[in-house]
């Protein structure tokens, strides 16, 4: 008599069975990922926005005669390539703070905001006046 091997229907039923409970239990973490994205964008932007302060603000204090003004928060916006001041179409705004009155001693806290989704991330801005 010959020898039958491979699968049961049993044993088909029930790894389609174990399948179908483990998509469904990992498709929804992987399936809306927008929000995750959001958060890791306004926080690389804002990162930047404070690097790009700081290296401003270095290249000043080593040349007198370089850098950029920094006033407030919006001009802040001004340090990193293609701007992101007043510009609606990169979907972030920056509050309009002054960022103080003494150069290089006044560090201000500014607020980007994601205008789609409403969230905001701070990063810093230094009081810079090349002269």
């Amino acid at each position: 008599m010959k020898q039958q091997t491979g699968f049961t229907l049993i044993e088909l039923v029930m790894v389609i069975v174990i399948l179908g409970l483990l998509s469904a239990v990992a498709i929804p973490k992987f399936v809306d990922l927008s929000g995750d994205a959001e958060d890791a964008a306004i926080e690389g932007i804002a990162g930047g926005l404070s690097s790009a302060a700081t290296i401003n603000y270095a290249t000043e204090k080593t040349n007198p005669m370089t850098g950029t003004t920094v006033a407030n928060c919006q001009d802040a916006g001004l340090l990193v390539e293609g701007g992101l001041s007043g510009a609606p179409a990169t979907g972030y705004t920056i509050a309009s703070l002054a960022v103080g009155a003494a150069e290089g001693d006044s560090v201000s806290t500014c607020v980007l905001t994601h205008t789609a989704s409403g969230k905001t991330r701070n990063f810093t801005a230094i009081n810079v006046d090349p002269t």
